[in-house]
């Protein structure tokens, strides 16, 4: 595929989302409008627009490539969804009708009205942190398949490919925030759907397969077993884990999340918000099987084609990451190409462009104050939102050229195991303020004890095999992390005669 073509659709592709910006923000680009799209969102644009953010590159590219990894990870993953749709449904019916009772911009707010105002600064802190690590590993993985199959071929340097995709992003968000996030991930969501679908058909017309064939080749490729009984202890794909991984990775990450909770929040009523939910997480578990089966067929084609796995061009291992982009873009036809790169574009960009909006949102509410009135919508509270709006672009870039300097394994694992370190403590300061009654704590230690109980969980996760009888953690080591934090909030409590009203 001629990079020449990618660049031509990739300029393009971000053209029309910059003109739907303006179009969406040219009424008002306030701070109302920045925020919370003046709480006047369509539930039905917002859940489809939220498959688009939750799914990302990462589930595009790094779920496909990991159902044939040496590992012999094969449908594991879908374990880990039926955990994350358990979770959607204990956000909207629990968290979602906490956050409209109280009619929040920041959710953060909450722990301040419970536990201190400490507390709530602590909360925020923990989101800023992880909700830019998480981003920019998802942007990453975007950005090195640009490189990788544009860039090089003009000789422009990685760095200069991060902040050129940051600037595009940049360059359709700084004005509308929400109101025009909305709008841009419901079409960029629309691209994503399509693409997996057309990509599903190129791959089966290149085999030779119909629909029915093709699942049928799937379920006797030897990579759809799904569920893992084996091993308890070592194996770190045991249905259990996955499970309860898959549950309160989706509390911690979407609940207890300004990004995804955000758009919420942006709607009239909490029954809009939970027909929201319940719509989205049908489409997110059925839309993950399809990509599940994606990596399967890739993976038939590789073999049928004598495909191997690429080789990170750092590390010079063999990276799974890079499967879907090398078959969709060197040995599929132009059109292919193409469908692959618009998915691909949709699904990473649609993260990203959100994360940054949630962030500037966080940062501006929970530590300038701007949700207050007065300070919302005036000239000098505008032109700083714009400010941190660049400013969490630069750490963004920041955290990428990190990432790429040390990362040797694919995205969606290193996701994952920051966000069990990262997210746990938000799971515990909501877990004691939600069932933990007429008790307090003494505010100005929380920040000790979030930040214990990762360090712990570092210690646990490293050491489990002997101090565990051979135990091997997974993605639910967010929920010990987030355990520990509870249990160092019980240690520092205090007796309150107030009684807990949320």
């Amino acid at each position: 595929m001629s990079p020449a073509i990618l660049l031509s659709f990739l300029i393009g592709y971000f053209a029309v989302l910059i003109i739907i910006a303006f179009a969406t923000s040219k009424k008002s680009s306030d701070n109302s409008t920045f925020f919370l799209a003046n709480r006047n969102s369509k539930w039905y644009l917002v859940a489809f627009g939220m498959i688009g953010t939750a799914l990302s590159g990462v589930t595009f590219i790094s779920v496909p490539g990991e159902v044939g990894a040496p590992s012999g990870n094969q449908f594991q993953y879908f374990q880990f969804v039926l955990g994350n749709a358990i979770g959607f449904i204990i956000i909207a019916t629990v968290l979602l009708p906490l956050y409209y009772r109280m009619r929040l911009t920041s959710i953060y707010s909450y722990i301040e009205q419970r536990l201190g105002h400490i507390s709530y600064k602590t909360a925020a802190s923990i989101f800023l942190i992880s909700r830019t690590i998480g981003s920019a590993f998802r942007l990453y993985l975007v950005v090195i398949v640009l490189q990788r199959f544009i860039f090089d071929s003009y000789g422009v340097p990685f760095w200069a490919t991060v902040l050129i995709s940051l600037g595009l992003i940049w360059s359709y968000t700084f004005k509308g925030g929400l109101k025009t996030i909305i709008i841009t991930d419901t079409l960029q969501t629309f691209f994503l759907v399509l693409s997996v679908f057309l990509t599903i058909y190129f791959i089966c017309n290149s085999l030779d397969l119909s629909i029915p064939q093709a699942f049928e080749t799937v379920k006797n490729s030897g990579y759809a077993k799904i569920f893992f009984y084996e091993d308890f202890l070592s194996n770190g794909f045991h249905v259990s884990k996955a499970l309860l991984g898959g549950i309160f990775v989706t509390i911690a990450m979407t609940g207890l999340d300004q990004d995804l909770m955000q758009k919420n929040l942006s709607m009239g009523t909490i029954k809009e918000a939970q027909k929201n939910m319940f719509t989205f997480t049908g489409v997110f578990v059925i839309l993950n099987i399809f990509f599940l089966s994606v990596g399967a067929l890739l993976y038939v084609y590789a073999t049928k084609n004598g495909i191997e796995i690429p080789l990170d061009h750092i590390t010079g291992k063999p990276r799974t990451d890079f499967l879907f982009p090398e078959i969709a873009l060197n040995h599929l036809a132009t059109i292919p190409a193409i469908v692959f790169m618009l998915g691909l574009t949709a699904a990473t960009f649609a993260t990203t462009d959100s994360a940054l909006t949630a962030l500037t949102t966080s940062f501006c509410v929970d530590f300038l104050g701007m949700a207050k009135k007065e300070n919302l919508n005036n000239k000098n509270a505008v032109k700083t939102r714009h400010i941190v709006h660049v400013g969490f672009s630069i750490v963004m870039f920041l955290v990428i050229i990190l990432f790429n300097a040390v990362n040797d394994e694919s995205v969606v694992k290193g996701i994952f195991k920051v966000a069990s370190y990262t997210y746990g403590p938000l799971l515990g300061l909501y877990s004691f303020g939600l069932f933990v009654k007429n008790r307090g704590v003494h505010d100005r230690l929380v920040p000790i004890v979030c930040l214990l109980s990762p360090a712990l969980c570092y210690l646990l996760n490293a050491y489990s095999t002997t101090l565990l009888g051979g135990y091997v953690f997974s993605v639910e080591l967010i929920l010990v992390n987030g355990l520990i934090t509870f249990v160092g909030l019980l240690l520092i409590s205090k007796k309150t005669d107030l009684q807990t009203r949320f």
